[in-house]
């Protein structure tokens, strides 16, 4: 029920205000109000899926849900045109089945679901004056219109080489004070460099220019070092486990943002080939900064000088210049300094390297959706989403809808309400039934006293402009959602109806609430269930390879960041199965012990595999912790669902 805090997004509420509105304005100046309805509903649609990230990532963000959209748009107008209410609920149902088991792969695979449940349904409820062949390419120019500016228009921190970051010129040229020693393993001295005083004197400021093409994959592997200091900050504290998930989504977030849909299979320009080589420079500085908080002490102040310094300079695009080596004390501190070492010289020349990631296969994906979670999310999706198409075909065909005939909205607002990896179910409902009520009171004012078209040309705009920001709250979102299609419709030719808008909203989540928690067939909890046994599995292949001391730090890497990536899926999906009302929440019950120690199983792999590197054998207390680690787990596996007493 809490709002996100950030900054406003300015570039996306730019991308918004030019999105819906203009459309709008376009299509009627050509005569064709219905066609820029259509393009200007996948303009919102796609702002919804707008999110932060690098511009490559946009085009799977935002490019394939809109391809879905178009299919369900072309399936839904045939249905409804050539079907009757009971085998079009059918056809419909089975979408919704189809919609929810694609849901479970992942994000964009969720928002792809969603398009395709959407636009059938206003494909088939919303009947348009114009033929199929001309609302589908309309449909898809909208989306594509709102990605073309996603992908050409600059961002405010575009303005790359700051004079405040990454002020360093010139390879790496530690003085003395901060010049490492050799790596003697056998040398059990401390380290004797006193700390740093006086701050190495910065280089020439580098050039101000603009390059936008990479500043959402910089900000993102920025963020990478900013986390990897933080966790230095905070070893040795109560807040090393939350800095240790902040890091790990920080590399979840800069993975992904690498990793967008290229026509090339390596990068083509030397500019994102640096900061794929910066990325990976920051694997071996998390690994020694999580092996560290493993050994609950504190570090030196000076040892996050360098993740820092390295951050700014990857955020100005600039040489790292002179680091503060930390004291080599202990393996751990050696890693740090090591790698450290290593992200300097990458810096100076860096090369592209793998991003340590393995993709799903066909047969994987296929797995997913079949799977039992992927199998519960379609029942569950399905079963609300045909419920709401058969009551609103009831109600239709009974005329209780007198002088407005689209009945999209209650299958449309069931589709956005019963998606379970978007939050918990009842939260959703109460924020949609507030958002609805308040967006349709808000707009039935604006309807009042604005001029036709123009006024709510002007309204779509505006709204557009807004959805960014308030997708900061569901009940924010859905507000300005309202307020956006009422006028679309209108503009399109539809009378005012915010009242029966608000009585369709509260008629769907009233099935939503019903449908969501009836029982069905298997076992339930099949989500968190699977989000857990992948973890698992993830965990176990990293400790297999790394206690068989293999040299290959690539597939080590690979493991490690699959283990804390799959880690990081399945405590987000107990959180939200945990917020769920009872009847839902006890199937997941006892699943947040196992995460946890699945958590400091892989904590005390990279520790272990820290240890091994320096030494090349693992100490009594890693062998002490990894087998009190793999009992407890077999004693938890297998209880997930049960009472919190017996896990």
């Amino acid at each position: 029920m809490r709002a996100q805090r950030g900054p406003v997004p300015w570039a996306a509420v730019t991308r918004g205000a030019l999105a819906a509105g203009p459309l709008l304005l376009a299509a009627l100046l050509a005569g064709r109000a219905s066609l820029g309805v259509v393009a200007a509903i996948a303009a919102m649609l796609a702002g919804i899926n707008d999110r932060p990230g690098s511009r490559r990532t946009s085009v799977r963000r935002i490019g394939v849900p809109a391809l879905a959209g178009a299919v369900g748009l072309l399936v839904g107008s045939y249905a409804g045109a050539h079907l009757g209410a009971f085998a079009l609920t059918l056809v419909l149902t089975g979408l919704g089945l189809v919609g929810g088991g694609i849901s479970a792969i992942g994000p964009v695979a969720s928002g792809t679901g969603t398009q395709l449940l959407v636009t059938s349904a206003v494909g088939a409820g919303m009947p348009l004056p114009d033929p199929v062949w001309q609302t589908v390419p309309a449909f898809l120019a909208g989306a594509g219109w709102l990605l073309a500016l996603r992908l050409l228009l600059p961002t405010p921190v575009s303005r790359t080489g700051d004079p405040r970051a990454g002020r360093g010129r010139g390879p790496y040229r530690p003085d003395s004070r901060f010049a490492p020693r050799p790596d003697k393993r056998s040398d059990p001295r401390p380290d004797p460099r006193p700390e740093p005083r006086p701050e190495p004197r910065p280089g020439p400021r580098p050039d101000v220019r603009l390059d936008f093409r990479f500043d959402g994959e910089r900000a993102a592997v920025a963020e990478v070092y900013d986390a990897v200091a933080a966790l230095l900050d905070a070893a040795g504290t109560e807040h090393a486990g939350a800095r240790r998930a902040a890091l790990t989504a920080a590399l979840d977030h800069a993975q992904d943002a690498l990793a967008g849909p290229r026509l090339r299979r390596h990068p083509s320009s030397a500019a994102e080939r640096r900061l794929h080589a910066q990325y990976a420079a920051a694997l071996p500085l998390g690994e020694a900064a999580t092996a560290l908080a493993w050994a609950e002490r504190t570090v030196p102040k000076r040892a996050a000088a360098g993740p820092r310094r390295l951050a700014a300079a990857v955020r100005g695009n600039s040489l790292a210049g002179p680091l503060p080596a930390p004291a080599r004390t202990d393996p751990a501190l050696r890693a740090l300094d090591a790698a450290l070492l290593h992200a300097a010289e990458v810096f100076d020349r860096g090369r592209a390297p793998d991003l340590h990631t393995r993709r799903r296969s066909v047969a994987a994906l296929v797995r997913t959706v079949l799977g039992a979670g992927g199998r519960e999310y379609a029942l569950r999706a399905g079963l609300c989403f045909g419920a709401a198409v058969a009551t609103a075909q009831a109600l239709h065909h009974g005329h209780w809808y007198g002088a407005h005939q689209h009945w999209y909205w209650l299958p449309a607002t069931a589709v956005f309400l019963v998606k379970p990896d978007l939050g918990p179910l009842v939260s959703r409902v109460l924020c949609r039934a507030a958002g609805t009520v308040l967006g349709a009171l808000l707009f039935a004012g604006f309807a009042a006293v604005l001029p036709r078209p123009e006024g709510l040309v002007v309204l779509v705009a505006v709204c557009g402009a807004l959805v960014p920001v308030a997708a900061r709250h569901f009940a924010a979102q859905t507000t300005v959602v309202t307020v956006l299609v009422l006028a679309l419709v209108m503009v399109g030719g539809e009378p005012q109806a915010s009242a029966g808008r608000i009585g369709e909203t509260l008629l769907a989540c009233a099935i939503v609430l019903i449908v969501g928690h009836l029982p069905v067939p298997g076992q339930r909890g099949g989500g968190v269930r699977a989000r857990i046994d992948a973890a698992d599995a993830a965990a176990q292949a990293y400790l297999v390879h790394v206690l068989g001391e293999s040299d290959d730090r690539a597939v080590r890497w690979t493991l490690r960041r699959e283990a804390y990536r799959t880690l990081a899926e399945a405590r987000a999906a107990i959180a939200r199965a945990a917020a769920e009302l009872p009847a839902l929440a006890r199937h997941s019950a006892g699943a947040d012990e196992v995460a946890a120690v699945l958590e400091r199983l892989v904590d005390t792999t990279t520790a272990c595999a820290v240890h091994l590197d320096d030494t090349g054998r693992i100490t009594p207390r890693h062998t002490e912790r990894l087998a009190a680690l793999r009992d407890e787990l077999a004693t938890r596996r297998g209880r997930v669902g049960r009472s919190r007493t017996l896990a």
